[in-house]
């Protein structure tokens, strides 16, 4: 095992899905003699230079327009979009093309594209730096979605959606970056879980906190809160949004009956109503009490003095399970 920072991971990953195969190549606004507005490319031009480390302009929608010419040609393109707010001038690209084409010519082409964006809030960052829209991807047929929360995900995974015959949304919340964890760079991929399915990461008996992306450290200090006045809280990181892990959130919430979903992004048709409306249909029968969410609030991203009012944290969690557990002394429903 190796310790080493969220990003440090990431870095490491596509290092080593580029040794792997030679028909990886990265793209993206100053990857390359930079390396990365976050570091996380850096050095990667000096191994294996500007050919397959390419700087591009600053045009999103060419950037993957590029990739998907690229994808064409048998390469395995990796796409960094610098922030998550700055994916949208490539929207139409994803939704139109990447996502479709697989679908298109019956199976002929293949879109083996990874699309890392660095995501979500919580670094006091300004307008179009801190958002949420996984939701969008979400509802797009034809795409993966996948969201890291630690870096031993960040470097399996990452190497996984390379790998992957499928387009892949590969969401990486940018306040973790830093985050240490211990990596192991020399397990077999094929021994690797697959980034598609969910990971329990504490046990419990009470209730299932159901989360992704930074927000999984949240839900974790929440239930170590909880811990203190004896609630002994389940948390699963779901890792892919697209496709959900419907089993392993299933044999959680037939055991605990409560189930609370987390995240940062707006509230209004996010991908907690999605997986609420799913979990509701596959355990209607072992509910003991109406699945709540616990979410960003339905505005444009608040500036940056403001963010901590807009983004769910511990006491907010723990309103939600205290009301899902029928506690007194819960925050109102308008808090969550």
């Amino acid at each position: 095992m190796t310790e080493m920072t969220l990003g440090k991971a990431l870095g490491a990953g596509l290092a080593q899905a580029m040794r792997d195969d030679d028909k990886v190549v990265i793209l993206g606004e100053d990857i390359g003699r930079l390396g990365g507005v976050f570091r996380i490319t850096d050095g990667l031009i000096d191994e294996f230079g500007a050919a397959r480390v390419i700087d591009t302009p600053l045009a999103e929608s060419g950037i993957v327009g590029t990739a998907v010419g690229l994808a064409f040609r048998g390469y395995r393109p990796v796409v960094e979009i610098q922030f998550d707010g700055f994916v949208y001038p490539a929207f139409d690209q994803i939704v139109s093309q990447v996502a479709k084409l697989h679908y298109r010519t019956q199976g002929r082409v293949k879109m083996p594209i990874t699309i890392r964006i660095p995501w979500a809030g919580g670094i006091g960052a300004a307008e179009h730096h801190s958002e949420s829209p996984e939701a969008y991807f979400v509802h797009t047929a034809g795409l993966r979605v996948v969201a890291v929360s630690n870096p031993e995900d960040a470097y399996r995974c990452l190497r996984q959606a390379i790998a992957s015959d499928d387009p892949v949304i590969f969401f990486e919340p940018k306040r973790l970056y830093h985050h240490k964890g211990d990596v192991d760079l020399d397990a077999p991929l094929a021994d690797t879980v697959p980034m598609g399915l969910a990971h329990v990461v504490r046990r419990g008996a009470d209730a299932t906190v159901l989360t992704y992306g930074a927000m999984v450290s949240t839900a974790l200090d929440a239930a170590a809160a909880a811990e203190e006045d004896g609630i002994d809280l389940e948390v699963i990181d779901l890792r892919s949004l697209s496709p959900v892990d419907y089993d392993t959130v299933a044999a959680s919430v037939r055991r605990t009956g409560r189930v609370v979903v987390a995240h940062e992004a707006s509230r209004e048709a996010g991908v907690a109503a999605e997986v609420i409306a799913s979990v509701t249909e596959r355990c209607f029968e072992y509910l003991e009490a109406p699945p709540l969410r616990v979410t960003g609030h339905d505005i444009p991203y608040p500036p940056a003095k403001l963010e901590k009012h807009h983004l769910p944290d511990l006491d907010r969690i723990l309103d939600a399970v205290d009301r899902v557990l029928d506690r007194p002394n819960s925050m109102t429903e308008a808090g969550a």
